[in-house]
């Protein structure tokens, strides 16, 4: 397959009935930034990280398709990240529900919060370029039922 890559993530899409809600949720409790859109003939957002538009809403608010109850077969998106005990704080002081975990053997600490449309975001953040306590290591996978 010589040269042959997919790449890195580029975006995800998010079709909601709760434009701002889920723009407030991403800047607010994420940090990300509202920024530039193409003229498209629907409304929507798209959220920055670090200059790129890594989350694009579309507000179907004005149409008769459903909102999904959650994120279907998708069952979360990950971002790599910085400032594991900042993100900790952040979510506390806006009174989310986060998990904290280390994956076992060390190197990855993460994060698991849901958007207000039921996506799980997960924060990956490198062990060793981190400061403070290491959260507890488990085994288990996230979102099991």
């Amino acid at each position: 397959m010589g040269g042959v890559s997919v790449g890195v993530l580029d975006h995800f899409n998010i079709r909601t009935r709760n434009l701002a809600e889920t723009v407030r949720f991403y800047a607010d409790v994420l940090g990300l930034e509202k920024g530039a859109r193409p003229n498209f003939a629907f409304p929507g957002a798209w959220m920055y990280s670090e200059g790129k538009p890594v989350v694009h809403l579309v507000d179907i608010s004005a149409t008769a398709e459903p909102q999904k109850p959650d994120s279907g077969v998708v069952h979360h998106v990950a971002f790599v990240s910085r400032g594991f005990d900042g993100m900790k704080q952040r979510l506390a002081s806006k009174g989310m529900k986060f998990e904290a975990r280390q994956v076992p053997g060390g190197d990855l600490w993460q994060i698991f919060v849901h958007d207000p449309n039921g996506v799980m975001i997960e924060l990956n953040y490198e062990a060793a370029s981190e400061q403070g306590a290491a959260p507890v290591e488990k085994a288990d996978d996230i979102g099991r039922q």
